[in-house]
């Protein structure tokens, strides 16, 4: 017999999920920011975590709890929007499961089961952070953060970080391709592969890595080409987006959403972390690059795009907003998924036009006190001209 309970958490999950979302009061010109997140641990399917059973279970207790649920690959596909997600459970090992939603800014609700990845690397113990890919060869690319424990180390917490790939057709049956090996870089996170063939080749953006946590001599975000995806080996990444000194990236930087294509140029919504006196604070930058070769960029606003605010800055890791999926619309319009803090998602809206608009008008980042003052006056200047004309 069903426990009678959970009618209840039933019900008052249903409403979390029917919920309507609206966009904040939030406003720079760039993007909307929406109210509510769009997935969180209570949107989490109550037949994960109970045992329904009144008989097995009279107290109607979690027995597999969900901690969080974050950085989700984010895909447009026969009508829907589908997010998926990183699912931490309460023992900290994550697994992938499936949303979907009608409007792509509310109503996700996740499918029956999470997604059962084949298992075909006895020593991984974690997975996380997929970003999907519609390539252009006609196959949903996922690839994610397999991580495994450092043999060599006797640190119990030293581990491992490789890219694994995997490729699907409906987000139900998935193929699991060898692990990208990259002759430069020992360790791989925050790898994304790009949608269209370039000179005939796949296309990786990766993040080089000497260690699991630190980049170590690794640059900053890299590009690189392979032949077969299937057994995807990449000789040479040359770094596009450089790790700076006193910038946003200074600590380390990596790629978050599979790049859009603008009409000017691929859109890049990456991450940068820096340290600071309360922890490393990661935050969304974009960039652009070449249409025709994607390893040449082409725009380099100043600064931050989207930081955690407010609440968002609470949670499992603080002050963290990251993104590994976005999806734009043949229209235009473009949703960007992020989670905050390590707990929930959340989705911010624009447009293609607002994005390239931003890239090209926005300018450099001079990277010195004196410049940016310098900068910033000439804009004070333009406008109190402007102001005193009345125009």
């Amino acid at each position: 017999m069903i426990h009678t309970r959970y009618y209840a958490e039933k019900a008052k999950q249903d409403k979390l999920i029917e919920k309507k979302n609206q966009k904040s009061d939030f406003y720079n010109g760039i993007f909307d920011r929406y109210v509510n997140p769009v997935l969180t641990r209570e949107h989490a399917p109550l037949h994960w975590k109970y045992d329904l059973d009144a008989d097995t279970n009279p107290y109607f207790m979690e027995r597999l709890g969900v901690n969080a649920v974050m950085n989700s690959g984010a895909i447009y596909m026969d009508g829907k929007y589908y997010l998926v997600a990183r699912v931490e459970g309460n023992d900290r090992k994550s697994f992938f499961a499936v949303a979907e939603s009608e409007s792509g800014v509310d109503g996700f609700r996740f499918w029956d089961y999470p997604v059962k990845l084949p298992d075909t690397c006895p020593e991984e113990t974690n997975v996380y952070d997929m970003r999907l890919t519609k390539h252009e060869d006609g196959w949903i690319y996922g690839v994610f953060c397999s991580e495994s424990k450092d043999k060599e180390n006797s640190d119990l917490s030293a581990a491992v970080a490789a890219a694994g790939i995997v490729r699907t057709k409906d987000l139900k049956t998935w193929e699991r391709l060898d692990n990208l090996t990259t002759l430069q870089s020992p360790q791989q996170r925050n790898v994304a592969l790009h949608p269209e063939f370039v000179n005939g080749k796949y296309a990786f953006y990766t993040r080089p890595m000497d260690g699991f946590i630190e980049t170590g001599s690794g640059g900053g975000i890299g590009f690189g080409l392979c032949d077969d995806i299937t057994h995807a080996v990449i000789d040479e990444e040359k770094i596009i987006s450089k790790r700076i000194y006193h910038t946003l990236t200074e600590a380390k930087n990596g790629a978050g959403a599979v790049p859009i294509k603008g009409k000017k140029c691929w859109i890049n919504i990456a991450h940068g972390v820096r340290n600071t006196a309360d922890g490393l604070r990661y935050v969304l930058y974009v960039f652009g690059t070449d249409l025709n070769d994607p390893s040449n960029v082409v725009a380099e606003p100043s600064g931050v795009f989207l930081v955690p605010l407010g609440w968002e800055r609470v949670g499992d890791v603080s002050n963290v907003v990251f993104t590994n999926g976005a999806i734009a619309r043949e229209n235009g319009d473009v949703y960007i998924y992020y989670a905050s803090s390590d707990t929930r998602m959340h989705v911010a809206a624009t447009t293609i036009d607002k994005l390239e608009e931003y890239l090209f008008q926005t300018p450099k980042d001079p990277l010195r006190s004196v410049d940016c003052v310098k900068q910033r006056c000439e804009l004070v200047e333009k406008n109190l001209a402007l102001l005193r004309m009345g125009k």
